[in-house]
């Protein structure tokens, strides 16, 4: 199979390789050259490297990224994994260095913060896979919690359940063929998150002759982790709410060997080292990092531990992939091999992070509904609050096995509620999301993927009886506000952008809010670490905990004249605009760059949907409507057709601002539709054109059967004997040519002067190439070989065309450096390349194709800063 990439209309990738590892190759290529900023910013943020490009505000997550020791956690997990799966991260990773370069030249981000690539290790993956996932357990509740004991009391440690302020919800819901227009299961659904600039999910299709997968992958990530459909099987999750991660708190002390931490049988040594984090127009910072037995301290702060028996001047993180050594890696190459539910069933078998909700579906009728992932089995004061470490009863004490599942006999759903992963959590999400799905699912039996939006888009929000029985007794109310009553009870409870009723309920909402976190002032300024100060906001739990705290009964707090308060000051301001025009998208950004470029039309951002609707786009209610958290990405898999599956993400398939594919989706995105999943495909343009001083010249990609009598005839010739294949039959040479038509790091061009074919341009990622092993390659170097074609020539004309090589190398196809492998007995081809600005490197042994070797004189070009 062909080396390919196609995309489709709205620049989607489909990725097209002869082998596994090949394909992962070129689907690193394709997350470098589309989302360069988004993965190297990443990467960044798993080493605690952040602030030496943004500076100060960046140092506190730097900071915890050191003491949590993400990176080294990456390597253990890279180091345990299977041979197999480890050359496949590999692969991943040389098409990401490969490509690195050339994606970062056109990301502005690069420029702005004068930020400069690295090579990436090939644990790379794993390390940004931990950094976007580490917090999604919601740790840092156990500081809110514990914060709320020393301050309430111990009745009050679930006063402020939420069901996950902070925690990444989804949607997703299996209609089994019973319930569906075709008799085929569908499976959709939409994953919340933060939504980001550019989306942390990139529809791809990855096809080579072992698999042929479409889904949402996580750039930076190889294969398909979540949202994935094979043709004969499609899965999808959502987060459990599970809770696999604890903070213990430590007393230690320092001896002359270093420092001591107390534990369930003692004092023990701790180990212990010092890192610097440096910052970008500031002091560096130092910092200790210390692990015990627990796991790696994340705060010196003077927490009192749980339970009674003194301070600790200290909490540590234990997180199942730094106490296993597993973060469950091995699971994505055989998800895209899964032809069934059972292959699906076992693969997440031996899943870690985060604690998932699977649902799949295949052909055959099977049907999947189970949790994966790794918690452990400890008490559940551990899942609640910081406990301390020196008592035994807090140990970990092995793992929930096996894990939560259920039958499926009809529509299933999950919206990270509790019901399947109850035993696993303490705090999930409300039910409103999930019980509206499992209404609306259950109205008819006739579904289809083009009526799928009707559910992606629902409005209804659940939770605004608790707020609206509030004001059903209330007395001595002013005209305003009995109007304003009167409309907000007779309203249909849906958040639509247009409704001006909708817009008058968050307002109560927000006012209600605003006067209930008066009474929690003493939960003000907890002493955490800058990056915690988020979890521990009072106005934020009071915003997110609204229906618990209003069904609590709290003493001294007259919630229903609170409410009247603010039906008041609500009534009594000018008439409310429209919920869209204040509910509006704010994507994220690390510099807190534009979704639209110069000189675009920027679109109206306002959304529709609430926090507890199935079109869950969240705000702060207690603070604004800006929406910072919705679908992440949308996605209906028809298991009767795959090409009739239809997807969505916020943004579009490019992280280049400017680019036409960066929001090319939005608008679709905005109003609840979907684009195909298969639409009309169109082979990536390799082909380039510039103007010469000896006329027009053209590099086009070769085809080995289209081009094989041309380059047949230019490789045989006597003056391409340099060229190592003078004595190769035809079909030799023909087969040469195919097996580099079928590698993705491999690239053959036939050059034209004014139409007419003069030369035969070769390029190769040093990584993947005999020439590599000579020299200490750098990210992005392209290596090229130039066989000009028999007959005359002007003066000249050697020069002018590595000219046009070296633009084409530098500023199309945007590599750093260029590197040239003439044998060494080639004089006038080494001549030629010192006098077009190439500098002399090593020599080098290198095998050719006639089974013969080469001794290569290695020269390099780089690209003009």
């Amino acid at each position: 199979m062909n080396a390919r990439v196609f995309r489709d209309a709205y620049g989607v990738p489909h990725l097209r390789a002869g082998d596994p590892l090949a394909l992962a190759y070129l689907q690193g290529v394709n997350a470098a050259r589309d989302r360069a900023w988004q993965i190297e910013y990443e990467r960044r943020r798993s080493l605690g490297t952040t602030a030496a490009f943004l500076g100060p505000e960046a140092v506190g997550w730097d900071v915890f990224a050191r003491q949590a020791r993400l990176d080294d956690t990456a390597r253990r997990c890279f180091e345990a994994l299977d041979p197999e799966t480890r050359e496949w991260v590999a692969a991943y990773v040389d098409g990401v260095n490969h490509a690195l370069p050339s994606g970062a030249a056109r990301a502005p981000e690069f420029a702005e913060t004068g930020l400069a690539v690295e090579r990436w290790d090939p644990w790379a993956p794993l390390g940004l896979w931990l950094a976007v996932h580490i917090l999604f357990a919601g740790f840092p509740g156990k500081l809110w919690r514990t914060h709320v004991v020393e301050h309430l009391g111990e009745s009050a440690v679930e006063l402020f359940s939420s069901e996950g302020p902070h925690g990444s919800g989804s949607n997703g819901w299996l209609i089994p063929g019973s319930h569906t227009a075709s008799g085929q299961a569908i499976l959709a659904g939409d994953p919340h998150r933060y939504i980001e600039s550019p989306g942390i999910y990139q529809q791809v299709r990855l096809t080579c002759p072992e698999f042929d997968v479409l889904g949402l992958a996580v750039p930076g990530i190889p294969g398909i982790a979540h949202f994935g459909h094979a043709g004969g099987v499609a899965w999808a999750i959502t987060n459990a709410m599970a809770d696999y991660q604890d903070l213990f708190a430590e007393q230690l002390r320092r001896t002359a060997g270093g420092v001591e931490a107390l534990g369930p049988e003692g004092w023990a040594t701790a180990s212990t080292h010092t890192e610097q984090v440096e910052v970008a127009g500031g002091e560096s910072v130092e910092v200790e990092v210390i692990e015990t037995d627990r796991g790696p301290i994340i705060s010196t702060a003077d927490h009192p531990p749980a339970a009674a028996g003194g301070s600790a001047g200290a909490i540590s993180l234990r997180y199942p992939p730094r106490v296993t050594g597993r973060l469950g890696f091995e699971v994505l190459p055989r998800l895209l091999r899964a032809t069934s539910v059972r292959d699906v069933d076992a693969a997440f078998d031996d899943w870690v992070e985060p604690v998932n909700v699977v649902m799949a579906a295949d052909t055959s009728g099977g049907l999947l509904h189970r949790t994966a992932g790794v918690v452990p089995r400890r008490p559940r004061e551990n899942m609640l609050r910081v406990v301390p470490a020196w008592e035994p009863a807090h140990q970990w004490d092995g793992w929930h096995d096996p894990m939560p599942r259920a039958d499926v006999h009809g529509p299933a759903v999950m919206a990270n509620a509790r019901e399947l992963a109850a035993g696993l959590g303490v705090e999930f999400a409300a039910p409103h999301r999930a019980d509206r799905i499992r209404e609306l699912v259950n109205a008819r039996g006739d579904w289809s993927v083009e009526t799928m939006p009707d559910i992606h888009t629902d409005t209804y929000l659940g939770s605004a009886g608790f707020v609206l029985d509030l004001l059903t007794e209330l007395d001595d109310l002013s005209a305003e506000a009995i109007a304003l009553r009167n409309d907000l009870l007779t309203w249909d409870r849906h958040m639509d952008a247009a409704s001006t009723t909708a817009s008058s309920y968050a307002a109560v909402r927000k006012a209600l809010v605003s006067r209930l976190a008066d009474h929690f002032t003493m939960l003000e300024n907890a002493d955490v670490p800058e990056l915690f100060t988020a979890w521990m906001d009072p106005l934020t739990h009071v915003s997110y905990a609204l229906e618990n705290l209003i069904a609590a009964d709290l003493p001294d707090v007259n919630v229903r004249w609170l409410a009247r308060e603010a039906l008041e000051e609500v009534a009594a301001r000018k008439p409310r605009p429209p919920w869209g025009e204040t509910h509006q998208l704010a994507p994220l950004h690390a510099l807190r760059g534009p979704v639209f470029a110069a000189g675009e039309q920027p679109l109206d951002l306002g959304l529709s949907g609430d926090h507890h609707c199935v079109m869950s786009t969240s705000s702060l209610p207690g603070l604004t409507d800006v929406c910072i958290r919705a679908s992440a990405a949308r996605y209906a898999f028809d298991l009767a057709d795959r090409a009739d599956s239809r997807w969505i993400v916020p943004l579009g398939a490019s992280g280049v601002l400017g680019d036409q594919h960066h929001h090319d989706q939005l608008p679709l995105w905005l109003r609840g539709s979907l684009a195909p999943a298969a639409g009309e495909l169109a082979r990536e343009d390799d082909g380039y054109a510039t103007t010469s001083a000896l006329g027009a010249v053209r590099v086009e990609a070769a085809d080995p059967e289209r081009d094989l009598d041309l380059i047949h005839d230019w490789v045989t010739a006597e003056r391409a004997g340099f060229w190592g294949m003078t004595a190769l039959s035809r079909a030799e040479i023909a087969a040469t040519y195919r097996f580099l038509d079928s590698v993705p790091t491999h690239h053959v061009y036939v050059m034209s002067l004014d139409g007419t074919p003069v030369a035969l341009l070769q390029t190769y990622d040093p990584q993947a190439d005999p020439a590599g092993t000579g020299y200490e390659i750098e990210p992005g170097d392209l290596g090229i070989h130039l066989l000009i074609a028999p007959g005359e020539r002007r003066p000249g004309f050697t020069g002018h065309l590595i000219t046009a090589i070296t633009d084409f190398a530098f500023t199309h196809l945007g590599h750093p450096r260029i590197v040239v492998d003439p044998d060494v007995h080639n004089a006038k081809a080494i001549a030629r390349f010192h006098r077009s600005g190439f500098t002399l490197g090593p020599t080098t042994t290198i095998p050719q194709p006639n089974g013969t070797t080469k001794t290569a004189q290695l020269a390099f070009l780089t690209r003009p800063v």
